[in-house]
């Protein structure tokens, strides 16, 4: 079997795997939909509904099409939504078979580069100590990106 070959059987059960989701979750398999979940699927961060829009421009998709798909994906709970302190929705996949859950976000104030931090978890005391407040549904580091913190230093 050819590489190409290899290539295009993964490309038919990632989409496979998208319209079975969209399917379980109730949502219909339009070709905007499976687009823009291709595109938080693809992503190795949040990403806003501008974002999407302009990776989809040339698919014909128009912005408010991106924004009514990014709606019903996080209704449903095939994506999710956060709002980092900067007045921008961002959206990014969650896979409830995978049993996700929140996680951390670095925010760069400099350049508003946002970045995953997936391994960082609460200590059990920081747990045992926040739970007497409430509970904790998102965490947000700022700083300075690497790239900035660089371009600072020269």
């Amino acid at each position: 079997m050819s590489k190409g070959t290899g290539q295009d059987q993964q490309r038919r059960d990632k989409l496979a795997g998208i319209k079975q989701r969209l399917r379980e979750s109730g949502l219909r398999c339009t070709p905007a939909r499976i687009a823009v979940l291709q595109a938080l699927e693809s992503s190795t961060s949040p990403l806003t509904h501008s974002d999407i829009a302009m990776m989809l421009d040339e698919m014909g998709v128009d912005k408010a099409t991106v924004l009514r798909n990014l709606t019903d994906l996080a209704n449903v709970g095939l994506a999710r939504r956060t709002e980092l302190g900067d007045r921008l929705w961002r959206y990014e996949l969650n896979d409830p078979a995978k049993g996700e859950e929140t996680h951390p976000h670095f925010l760069c104030i400099d350049c508003g580069s946002v970045r995953c931090l997936d391994d960082v978890e609460l200590t059990s005391a920081s747990r045992r100590h926040s739970s007497a407040v409430g509970t904790v549904t998102e965490i947000l580091l700022k700083g300075h990106c690497l790239d900035c913190q660089g371009a600072a230093n020269t």
